[in-house]
């Protein structure tokens, strides 16, 4: 018999990924996660930005990072410059590092809903490959007489019955963060 299960699993970590990469689409106010794919030069090798210091958001407008060592103040300062997609200009005292969020502008946000959009399609692409994997592994059953006609119609029926849901799901956590990010 052949298991959709797999294919579930693989279907809702897409859709994780997909939730995840929008917490690092900036809508105005100042969160932690802004900052989670920072990666700082410390200790001679690359580390996630979390590993090095301890990230808050003691207001909206303002992200507010303190360092387990002192010493990597400047080292983080630098990798969040470094990071153009953010345009953040940090700035550090010699213990910790202040990252005024600037508010955004209409065209911004407008940027901000376009680069959210393609993020959704690269989310559709991925179910959509999922999908092809299990109907590829549906009829090398049927083929190997594993499974009947009736069988492979039943699966691939089930297939894009999941698939409707998925997109359903990805349409709506897209349409809550546009309205997120155009609200001012």
């Amino acid at each position: 018999m052949f298991d959709t299960k797999p294919y579930e699993d693989k279907f809702n970590s897409a859709i994780t990924h997909f939730e995840e990469e929008l917490k690092k689409v900036r809508t105005g106010r100042a969160h932690p996660g802004m900052l989670d794919g920072i990666q700082v030069e410390a200790y001679g090798t690359k580390m996630p930005l979390n590993q090095v210091a301890n990230v808050t958001a003691p207001e909206a407008q303002m992200l507010l990072i303190t360092p387990f060592d002192p010493s990597n103040v400047q080292l983080i300062a630098a990798a969040i410059r470094s990071d153009q997609s953010l345009g953040f200009n940090p700035s550090d005292d010699g213990r910790v590092v202040r990252v005024p969020i600037p508010a955004l502008t209409e065209e911004r946000r407008q940027q901000l809903v376009k680069q959210t959009s393609e993020k959704v399609e690269d989310t559709r692409i991925a179910l959509r490959n999922i999908r092809q994997d299990a109907l590829k592994e549906a009829k090398r059953l049927k083929d190997a007489k594993e499974l009947s006609e009736d069988d492979v119609k039943r699966i691939e029926k089930g297939i894009d019955d999941d698939m409707v849901q998925y997109n359903t799901r990805i349409d709506a956590i897209f349409k809550a963060k546009e309205k997120e990010i155009l609200t001012i």
